[in-house]
Order: C-alpha cells, then sequence, then structure tokens
C-alpha cells in the first residue's frame, strides 16, 4: 500500500491538537551551501567567579549534504553546541543562523516556527508517539506544521519507506516495533519535510551494534544520496567513523577539525584529549 492510499485516514489521525516539535518543512538554502554557522558563539552557565563557559568562541560552517560528528570528552560542550545550533538553547553570545537567518534576534514564536521548517532531529530515545502508527509518526511533522504534503512530497516519504524497510510496519505502533525499527521510524519523519539540516543526539546510543550500524548508514545514505545535512553528537568512535567530517570538542573549543577517519584513529585522539585534561 502506498502512502498515498492511507495518507487522508492517518494526516486524520495526528489531527486532534498541537504536539511537541519533532520536524520541519523544506525551506531553500544559501547560495554558498551553508545550511548553519555560528560566529564567535559563547555560552556560560552562572555569572562572576562562578561562572562556567561551557563553549569559547566558537566559529563554524555547516554545509548541504555533509555528514558531521561532534566528538569529544564528557563536559566538552558537543550536547551545547548541537541544542544551540538546533535553537534549542540560547547563546551568552555570538551569532547563530540557521539557512541565514540570525536566530539569536528571533522570538520564541518565529524560532519555533523556523526550527519546525528547516530543522530535523533523531534523538537516543526514539521520541515516537505511542498512539500513533508508524505512518502516523512520519506524517506528524506536517501536522505541526498545519499542512498536507503535496505530491511530490508523499512521493519522496515512500520512497523513504521502502528504503527504510518499513512497508509492513505502516499500521503497527511504536511498542509493536524493536529499537533498529523505532530508529528507522525516527529518521524518516526527520527526513520527510526535507529539512535543511538534521540534527541527530547520539542516535544509536540505544541500539544493539549491528542495528547501530545499519541506522547510521541510513544516515550516511541521505548525506550522500540525497543531500542532506546531518550534524550528529556521538561518543562512538566507530558511529563517527561513518561520518565525513568529525569535530573533536574540548573544554569548549574546537580542537580539531578532521575529515573521514578510521575508529582506532578516532579513539586514539579522543584519548590524547582525556590526557591533557
Amino acid at each position: 500500500m502506498r502512502v498515498s492510499d492511507r495518507f487522508d485516514s492517518a494526516f486524520s489521525a495526528v489531527s486532534w491538537g498541537r504536539l511537541p516539535n519533532f520536524g520541519c518543512m523544506a525551506s531553500h538554502t544559501p547560495a554558498d551551501g551553508v545550511v548553519a554557522d555560528v560566529s564567535d558563539l559563547v555560552k556560560r552557565y552562572g555569572a562572576g567567579a562562578t561562572a562556567v563557559t561551557a563553549l569559547d568562541e566558537i566559529t563554524l560552517e555547516l554545509r548541504r549534504g555533509e555528514f558531521t560528528a561532534i566528538m569529544g570528552p564528557s563536559g566538552s560542550g558537543k550536547s551545547t553546541l548541537m541544542h544551540i545550533m538546533a535553537g534549542l538553547d540560547a547563546a551568552s553570545s555570538g551569532t547563530v543562523r540557521l539557512g541565514g537567518v540570525d536566530i539569536t534576534a528571533l522570538d520564541d514564536g518565529d524560532l519555533t516556527e523556523l526550527r519546525r521548517r528547516r530543522v530535523g532531529f533523531v534523538f537516543q530515545s526514539f521520541n515516537l508517539l505511542p498512539i500513533l502508527d508508524v505512518l502516523g509518526n512520519v506524517l506528524l511533522p506536517f501536522e505541526l506544521d498545519g499542512r498536507k504534503p503535496s505530491a511530490e512530497e508523499r512521493a519522496w516519504i515512500d520512497r523513504l519507506i521502502d528504503q527504510l524497510g518499513l512497508r509492513n510496519r505502516l499500521d503497527h505502533r511504536p511498542s509493536q516495533l524493536s529499537g533498529g525499527q523505532q530508529q528507522r521510524v525516527a529518521i524518516a519523519r526527520a527526513l520527510a519535510t526535507r529539512p535543511e539540516i538534521v540534527f541527530a543526539d547520539e542516535p544509536t546510543g540505544n541500539l544493539d551494534s549491528r542495528t547501530g550500524r545499519e541506522v547510521l548508514g541510513l544516515l550516511s545514505d541521505a548525506s550522500r544520496q540525497h543531500g542532506q545535512s546531518i550534524a550528529m553528537v556521538t561518543h562512538d568512535p566507530v558511529a563517527a567513523s561513518f561520518a565525513d567530517r568529525i569535530l573533536f570538542l574540548a573544554d569548549g573549543r574546537i580542537v580539531r577539525d578532521s575529515g573521514r577517519l578510521q575508529p582506532e584513529e578516532i579513539a586514539t585522539f579522543m584519548l590524547s584529549i582525556e590526557a591533557q585534561r
């Protein structure tokens, strides 16, 4: 059964109210291909002598079609960086842009709308709605944006469902799925609206090694085949080895910006960071 055959009933099933923001809608990217960037980004917690600097004057660009892994020891600032770039947390100073729009200047309503339309999320805990079936969860970002997918978008969703192996699970609830299947649904939801960038927070953290590799392969394929930008926070050298680019953070600063590396090389460099702390 195709998505178009079930769309109206599925969309109706999620039309009962406003729900948490998990996805977004497609938008145009700047001509230079930069989909997200920060300049002189600083994040501090507290004030005065007890202030803690989580991010210390970071400048960074993420480009279309780039799969970036963000690594670092505990407390290095990697999760804080992702949350600020995704508009989930506020910077203390500096500039944060999504699709060329300075989000530090937006009020909460405008920021929520921009995030919903330009950003996708894949979480470690999946964050699927248990009352919705697979198709309802995949279509949820469209409901949040108050619209139905176009014919082109429906064809894209059909393609995602087939590529992710979800065709025979469309009417299943999350409780009826394995962890790997739930994460596949989360990936389909994040990619359904073709956001400018997908932020993935430890997407394989709750999966076994084989399923984790499958999920990482799907994210890599989304980047290479569909030009999707992905920024993934991970502590796992194997997971990071799937990325085209690896950013290493320590004490709130980027200490290395590398191309693709083998897991052993990543683990060795992470150990060197830990030894210098």
